[in-house]
């Protein structure tokens, strides 16, 4: 994705944030002609309300774009993002602060998005002056990254499988002069990952665990684990068609933990970074996983098959167990996990899980201040019992359809014992309904929110 900002301009067109409460003194400011001319065309400053302004001579001389109030608690800091699909082509500043001038930046970039792989797109000419005092390399970063997860999530499953997930892995990874290992079909049983294999078997397309590692390692382990379903018809436990539509998105935590990675790696973070990926495609065939299978787990516990279309869970867990191995200071996961935490709490916000107290409220913060929505949900150790199996030593799904998010979090810590801090966060990745600066489609989650933490850290 190009960068949509200009270091400077000798001429740009300015942008207005006009709010209902300061729209009485912006017209009386403008020209008469402008004035006349906002009052026949019904401006009166509602949220995302747009208007250009012309000059005398017919150019466009400015443009005026609505926001909330700033003491409306519903605002969407986001909402500039809109502009580059309504902006004509041009350079533009922004003339006064929205409320959020490092978001508002953010979002332009975001909102510039276009995904066309399949069919050409008019991709937005508009570009944006950087303001002054944003540090507009770190929004570049944040925005490309943002790029390519939209892009492998968008990306359908006959043209990203799991090799074409590794090949984009080690792409990110040559980049940045990471190492790059790639364990592929059968060699997973002689190497000890016999839950990635049971889910991937009965695919013609091979699974395999990703693994890339960069930085100093003398500096802080932190260890992304992603979720790479690249495709999830259910299993044998097939899903209706409704809910086998968007599963291309199924490999959602993998594309997130690339983002993460590419942020933390172009930023020179000073962490010893491990990404993880487990990289399946969960279908059906005569070789296919079983309800009531049992299957050993890298890390030793024996795994009853409540559900194959809990698969996700499953090759997690063996990445998880391998990644704890390293005892890593910080193991963070991200999967498109349940639609339990969608019921719960919709599309647009994951849920997280931590024991951490002081991370709990540090990826809080992060998430507010980012605008990328995260909601705290807790490790209930009541429920823990429901994994419980008669005859091995964990169920994979419990038959209650209780609390399926909080459950899918306690059977991936089970496989967590020596990392000193862990976070589990159960996305989404799509986008249902486009909203200011996220097109409809795959999206970027949590991602930004825990680069935040990160470059605090270790920046």
């Amino acid at each position: 994705m190009p960068s949509v900002f200009e270091p400077s301009a000798s001429a740009s067109i300015p942008i207005t944030f006009v709010t209902k409460s300061s729209w009485a003194d912006v017209k009386a400011a403008l020209p008469a002609t402008a004035r006349q001319f906002a009052e026949t065309n019904g401006f009166v400053a509602k949220p995302s309300q747009y208007l250009a302004l012309p000059a005398a001579d017919g150019a466009l001389s400015q443009v005026l774009f609505g926001l909330e109030n700033a003491n409306d608690g519903a605002g969407d800091p986001f909402r500039p993002g809109q502009l580059p699909g309504l902006l004509p082509a041009g350079v533009y500043r922004f003339a006064n602060a929205p409320h959020d001038t490092r978001l508002a930046t953010l979002a332009f970039a975001l909102g510039s998005y276009r995904f066309t792989r399949y069919r050409k797109a008019d991709q937005p000419a508009a570009r944006l002056v950087a303001p002054d005092g944003i540090d507009i390399d770190d929004v570049t970063r944040i925005s490309e990254a943002a790029a390519l997860a939209r892009d492998l999530i968008n990306t359908p499953a006959n043209d990203l499988g799991p090799e074409e997930l590794a090949q984009a892995a080690k792409a990110l990874a040559d980049r940045f002069d990471a190492t790059f290992t790639c364990i592929v079909g059968d060699d997973l049983l002689q190497q000890n990952f016999p839950l990635i294999h049971a889910v991937g078997r009965a695919s013609p397309r091979a699974p395999r665990l990703i693994d890339i590692s960069w930085g100093d390692p003398a500096h802080p382990k932190v260890t992304l684990v992603g979720k790479g379903v690249c495709f999830d018809t259910g299993g044998l436990d097939l899903k209706p068609s409704s809910g086998m539509l968007i599963m291309k998105k199924d490999m959602g935590g993998a594309a997130n933990v690339l983002a993460l990675a590419q942020m933390a790696m172009a930023a020179k973070l000073k962490i010893r970074l491990r990404v993880l990926i487990p990289a399946v495609e969960n279908s059906v065939a005569g070789n296919a996983f079983r309800p009531l299978d049992i299957f050993p787990s890298r890390k030793g516990p024996t795994v009853e098959i409540g559900n194959t279309d809990a698969e996700g869970r499953l090759v997690l867990a063996d990445a998880l167990a391998l990644a704890d191995e390293d005892k890593p200071d910080l193991l963070i996961d991200l999967g498109t996990l349940t639609g339990a935490a969608r019921v719960a709490l919709g599309p647009d916000l994951p849920p997280f899980y931590t024991n951490d107290e002081t991370l709990a409220g540090d990826i809080a913060r992060c998430a507010r201040q980012e605008n990328d929505p995260l909601w705290r949900m807790p490790l209930w150790p009541a429920y823990d019992k429901w994994l419980d199996s008669k005859i091995a030593d964990i169920n994979n799904a419990p038959s209650n359809g209780f609390a399926g998010s909080i459950t899918c979090a306690l059977f991936l810590q089970r496989f967590v014992e020596a990392a000193k801090s862990w976070l589990h966060v159960d996305i989404y990745g799509w986008t249902p309904t486009a909203k200011p600066a996220r097109p409809e489609g795959g999206e970027c989650q949590a991602a930004r929110a825990i680069y935040k933490l990160l470059s605090e850290r270790y920046g």
